[in-house]
C-alpha cells in the first residue's frame, strides 16, 4: 500500500545517526477502502470456541517434581532453623558492635587490668598440668581471683546468691 524510502547519512549501522522515512503509495498498486479500527483482528475477539488443552509431562519435569516432593521436608526444616536462629545471630553481632565500640572507648587503665586478668589465666593453665580437671578449674579460678581484685564490688554482687539480676524470685 504504501512504499517505504529511507534516508541517512553515513553508515547504517551507527544507531545514533538520525534519518527521516517518508510513506508514500504505489504508483501501480489499485487504491483501496481504508480499513476502520473496530475491523482489525488486533481489536476483536476470535468467535470460535478455543479450548485449553495441557500438554502431558514429560520426563524430566516428573523428575524435578519427584525431587522437589523428596526435598520439601529439609527445606522446610532449614526455613524453620534459620527463622530461629536469625534472632539470636542479630543479637549476637549487636553484642559484638556494642563490645567493639566499648573497646574503642574504653575508660583509662581498663586494658591493664585486662592484661593481669588474662595472665592470671594463663598461670593457671600452667600450674594445671596433668589433670583435665584443674585445667578445668585452675584458669577459671585464677582469672576470678585476678578480676576480684579490681573488680570488688561486682564480685560480691556475683557471688551473693539474693542478688542475681533478673532472678525469677526478683521484680
Amino acid at each position: 500500500m504504501f512504499k517505504v524510502i529511507r534516508r541517512s547519512v553515513g553508515p547504517a549501522s551507527l544507531s545514533l545517526l538520525t534519518f527521516k522515512v517518508y510513506a508514500s503509495p504505489k504508483r501501480d498498486s489499485p487504491h483501496k477502502t481504508s480499513v476502520k479500527v473496530n475491523e482489525l483482528s488486533l481489536y476483536s475477539v476470535p468467535e470460535g470456541q478455543s479450548k485449553y488443552v495441557e500438554e502431558p509431562r514429560t520426563q524430566l519435569e516428573e523428575s524435578i517434581s519427584h525431587l522437589r516432593h523428596h526435598c520439601e521436608p529439609y527445606t522446610s526444616w532449614c526455613q524453620e532453623m534459620y527463622s530461629q536462629t536469625k534472632p539470636k545471630m542479630q543479637s549476637l553481632v549487636q553484642w559484638g558492635l556494642d563490645s567493639y565500640e566499648y573497646l574503642q572507648n574504653a575508660p583509662p587503665g581498663f586494658f591493664p587490668r585486662l592484661g593481669v586478668i588474662g595472665f592470671a589465666g594463663i598461670v593457671g593453665l600452667l600450674l594445671a598440668r596433668g589433670s583435665k580437671i584443674k585445667k578445668l578449674v585452675y584458669p577459671p579460678g585464677f582469672m576470678g581471683l585476678a578480676a576480684s581484685l579490681y573488680y570488688p564490688q561486682q564480685a560480691i554482687v556475683f557471688v551473693q546468691p539474693g542478688n542475681v539480676k533478673n532472678s525469677p524470685g526478683n521484680k
